[in-house]
């Protein structure tokens, strides 16, 4: 059984990441810093579910503190989930973005040659791949325009990756997710916060037409693709994302089917740094790693949607701006 870092262990896909590493009989040691970029509640949700469990230790550290960094042992294998996450966020303040998904991640690089840790696995965006890819997107696809803030600091990320894959030759797993959704999501992403608005008759703030489009991709399934880039790789980039691509309004139409609520839809004008459309070309994953999406989007957003109808009491609190 192997020991492993996982930074951002109260985060979306680290908790669940560590949950799963957990019951495979591995030991965690999870680092966040609980920082305020969406309702801290949610994470300490997800952190509480982690703490219970034997072998997992917490460590509340943040990533782009590189004394913090520094101090920390060696592992099997860094798997960096800490990220600062958002399109509109990373415009308000970039410098925030830079800190945590740039300087963080070059601390953890740095850590993983010091420490003589050989695998490292990074979390990276399909937003990187800009304004009008082909669909389904493959990973040659060019990504040297990213829209935003957000998008930038991610492509800087998989650029340092390589570096010190060449350099030092540590092997490096990046892994580009397409929209990721499920229970106890984040409150800033479009399904969390549209199920919530429609569970409690609040106004459902759309931006644009609605029929810019996603591949969904269910969080399990994100998890699974990202434990099985554990093994010995290489460098590699690999999108991991769902196999069905909708639009909000059809996100809309499914969660008010789910819910039993309509929906009361407040249009806004598009947001400049949103893309319209992604949807992985996952070929390259099931050819790598056999990993193909399992679990089929009405059913993935009917457990959203039933997790938050038990977890409501608190869960309708959570702030979702």
């Amino acid at each position: 059984m192997a020991n492993y870092l996982v930074t951002g262990a109260a985060g979306f896909i680290g908790s669940r990441l560590s949950e799963m590493l957990l019951e495979q009989g591995h030991t965690v040691t999870g680092v966040d810093n609980l920082n305020n970029a969406y309702d801290v509640r949610m994470k300490q949700y997800r952190l509480q579910k982690l703490q219970i469990l034997p072998g997992f230790i917490f460590q509340m550290l943040d990533i782009s503190d590189r004394g913090a960094v520094e101090s920390l042992p060696a592992f099997d294998a860094v798997i960096n989930l800490a990220a600062r996450a958002g399109v509109r966020d990373s415009v308000a303040d970039p410098w925030a973005f830079m800190q945590t998904n740039l300087t963080g991640s070059l601390n953890l690089l740095e850590l993983a040659c010091q420490r003589g840790i050989k695998k490292f696995v990074q979390a990276s965006t399909a937003g990187i791949y800009g304004a009008d890819p082909p669909l389904p997107t493959p990973e040659a696809a060019e990504s040297d325009h990213p829209l935003q803030p957000y998008a930038a600091s991610k492509k800087s990320v998989e650029v340092l990756c390589h570096a010190y894959h060449f350099m030092h030759n540590l092997d490096v797993t990046i892994f580009r997710y397409f929209t990721v959704y499920g229970p106890a999501g984040r409150p800033d992403m479009v399904m969390f916060r549209f199920a919530k608005w429609i569970s409690e008759g609040q106004p459902v703030h759309l931006y644009g037409t609605g029929e810019q489009s996603r591949g969904f991709t269910y969080l399990d399934d994100i998890v699974l693709g990202t434990i099985l880039g554990l093994q010995p790789m290489g460098y590699e980039i690999i999108n991991l994302g769902g196999h069905e691509s909708i639009s909000i309004n059809q996100m809309i139409a499914l969660l008010e089917e789910l819910i039993g609520k309509r929906a009361q839809v407040v249009k806004h004008p598009a947001y400049r740094a949103d893309i319209l459309t992604n949807w992985a070309d996952i070929s390259k994953a099931k050819r790598l790693l056999g990993w193909e999406p399992q679990m089929d989007l009405i059913n993935g957003m009917r457990h959203l949607v039933d997790w938050y109808r038990t977890e409501r009491s608190w869960a309708s609190k959570i702030l979702t701006a």
